[in-house]
């Protein structure tokens, strides 16, 4: 067994307190001779490393070959030289000397391989760069309500302090979501880094044409110029060019599986409860960080007098089915606005329509569909008053699923098209659509007529307005306000009837 340096610490620490050589031998747990050959300077050291092969080189007849390859292909992995070996000269290098050829083909990379790409480290000042990036939360399902939310998260970060935003995206990567996202995080920060850099926006550009990329490249820049920013993007494939924040991506994945492991669950009530847990996410990072933030904030540009432009915004106009369409995008809008130009503020998560100058709505984006499936918001109240009037157009309707307010719905008429004839089918779901509208009980009437149907009963159009109608409409309570009187009134009504 070979002599530790512990032992021979021990043992000679012994010696200098006076032992003998055998009571210190003992002490250590060394033999007597192995004590006199401390002594003597001959044990306790590291024999000489062996520069000898143990074993005939497997590869030797044939290294030249397979340098030459590695010449000409640095980067040729040695399982694909092996198999190529192989097919040269079959039998004679099975599989089991591929590791062998690995660590040749490692020592040939280290002595003659191509130089390897070098990452300089750098150093961040405070108030210098603010940088942003889209990610997936890959292998983490969020629900809301037990339905699947297909979202990603746009995540700005300071480089030297490490203060961070996060927002919850819908609508895909794309100029609103970038605009809108560095928007928000600048308000929340109070200031303004003198950089922002973000990723090649390849994503956003896919499947926009040269003049539109040009746009979008123009809008990026116009908004760091209106905050003040140097805009900066890093070159396509090099994520380590933006690694400020490609490292933070991980971090931030890590801290929201922790905290939904510690919550007890994916699924959540709502969008507006599943922002508030990411935003709380977040702030416990800035919690740890808040001496750096500190020291950053005080080094930031103040925040321009108003807010950016974080939107896209398109003219369109509306069609005689009283929908739009924006981006290959369908939306439904009050059938009242048939005709008319519509200015659309396009954000990541709605839609704001203006005409006249004057705000008139807002919609939520469309929600992804079925694969290939072009997006649809439909809102059925909309033109249920229309639809009233020609109920045998929603057998055809080209957005009859979606405009049905829904699964209970959908289900609810393909079993009443197989049961009744096409028109006592359509009187009977739009006579209750416009019971639903009426009321604004589509969830509860959709609900109730499923149940039914499950049961084997079919409730008459009559039947559900006398379960639905205004007789049993639930009516809100008015709200009492009471205001408590001043107590100099009370003095002054006394007095008054003191000198009456």
């Amino acid at each position: 067994m070979a002599v530790t340096k512990q032992q021979v610490r021990v043992y000679m620490s012994q010696r200098n307190e006076g032992k003998s050589q055998v009571a210190a031998a003992a002490k250590a747990g060394l033999s007597e001779r192995t004590a006199r050959r401390i002594e003597q300077g001959t044990a306790g050291h590291p024999p000489a490393p062996r520069r000898w092969r143990t074993r005939e080189d497997p590869f030797a007849a044939v290294w030249g070959e397979i340098r030459a390859q590695l010449e000409r292909e640095p980067g040729l992995a040695a399982l694909t030289l092996l198999e190529w070996l192989q097919a040269r000269y079959p039998e004679q290098y099975p599989d089991t000397l591929l590791r062998t050829l690995q660590r040749r083909v490692k020592a040939w990379r280290a002595r003659h391989g191509p130089a390897k790409e070098v990452m300089f480290p750098q150093v961040h000042q405070p108030g210098l760069r603010g940088l942003s990036d889209f990610t997936l939360l890959k292998q983490i399902v969020i629900t809301i309500r037990g339905e699947v939310l297909d979202h990603r998260l746009f995540h700005f970060r300071l480089a030297y302090s490490g203060w961070c935003h996060v927002r919850v995206v819908l609508g895909g990567e794309s100029y609103p979501a970038l605009a809108e996202g560095v928007t928000e995080a600048l308000e929340h920060l109070g200031g303004v880094p003198a950089e922002h850099r973000t990723d090649s926006l390849s994503a956003a550009f896919r499947n926009l044409d040269r003049q539109a990329q040009s746009d979008m490249t123009a809008r990026y820049d116009a908004l760091c110029v209106h905050y003040g920013m140097r805009a900066s993007r890093n070159n396509p494939g090099r994520g380590h060019e933006n690694g400020s924040i490609e490292a933070a991506h991980g971090h931030l994945k890590r801290r929201i599986r922790q905290r939904l492991s510690l919550r007890g669950s994916h699924d959540f009530d709502d969008l507006a409860a599943y922002r508030a847990f990411i935003t709380a996410v977040a702030t416990s990072i800035n919690r740890r960080n808040a001496p750096r933030i500190a020291a950053e904030r005080a080094a930031l540009a103040p925040l321009p007098c108003r807010r950016g432009v974080d939107y896209t915004e398109t003219i369109v106009r509306v069609t005689s089915s009283s929908t739009i369409t924006l981006n290959h995008e369908l939306y439904s809008v009050p059938a009242r606005l048939i005709g008319e130009r519509l200015r659309v503020h396009r954000y990541d998560d709605r839609l704001v329509l203006y005409h006249g100058g004057q705000e008139l709505m807002c919609l939520p984006r469309a929600a992804p569909g079925r694969a290939g499936a072009r997006r649809r918001c439909i809102d059925y109240r909309h033109v249920i008053t229309w639809l009233a009037r020609k109920p045998r157009a929603l057998a055809g309707l080209a957005f009859r699923d979606d405009l049905l307010p829904g699964a209970a719905w959908r289900t609810v008429y393909q079993r009443l098209d197989r049961q009744l004839a096409t028109d006592d089918c359509c009187k009977r779901v739009v006579g209750a659509l416009q019971l639903a509208a009426e009321h604004d009980r589509a969830d509860t009437i959709g609900a109730y007529w499923l149940d039914a149907l499950d049961r084997g009963q079919s409730p008459t159009l009559a039947e559900l307005q006398a379960r639905f109608g205004a007789a049993n409409a639930v009516r809100p309570v008015p709200a009492i306000h009471t205001g408590q009187h001043a107590l100099a009134d009370y003095n002054a009504l006394l007095g008054d009837l003191c000198h009456g």
